[in-house]
């Protein structure tokens, strides 16, 4: 399962480069401490029926999340998403028989294949497209940060729910 992360708070001064990144891997490690020390059932357990919504589910979630954004939209790789959403819609939060650390190991591989492509882009500036839309990599940072800011709420909820904690 997940191990609670080192946390530094992001910089109070930076660049808008070095700002955004660092509030992404605040996001992103934020959501590891809500996951971390629960059990593979914990992780597994929705919210309120008939949601769907598990941290099992948002981690899933957000490993597709980060490889379409990053790899498909912004890199251009020609990749299939993780989990076969014409299985079933919103298949990512199907985890009744999902593997916890399948699920965990796949978001942490896409975190670290998205900062390699965030590190090597030339500017906030550059660009990748879908269906005709092209995204700068200043919105797909600023959307992602997005992402796992209202995801975290839902993180931060299911684990009060899971055992009382709460807050950061």
């Amino acid at each position: 399962m997940m191990e609670v992360p080192d946390r530094p708070d992001p910089p109070h001064q930076a660049d808008e480069f070095g700002m955004l990144t660092a509030f992404l891997t605040y996001q992103r490690q934020t959501f590891a401490i809500k996951c971390a020390g629960l059990s593979t059932e914990q992780l597994r357990t929705r919210a309120v029926p008939p949601s769907d919504l598990s941290l099992l589910g948002l981690a899933r979630h957000l490993s597709d999340v980060e490889r379409s954004w990053f790899r498909f939209v912004f890199d251009g790789e020609d990749i299939p998403p993780r989990w076969d959403p014409q299985a079933r819609p919103e298949v990512e939060f199907a985890v009744q028989d999902a593997d916890p650390d399948e699920a965990f190991v796949a978001w942490s591989e896409e975190c670290a294949r998205a900062d390699e492509i965030i590190a090597a882009a030339g500017s906030l500036d550059d660009t990748g497209s879908y269906q005709d839309q092209v995204y700068s990599l200043r919105y797909i940072l600023t959307h992602l940060i997005e992402e796992y800011a209202r995801h975290n709420g839902h993180a931060d909820l299911l684990r009060e729910r899971l055992d009382g904690r709460t807050g950061d």
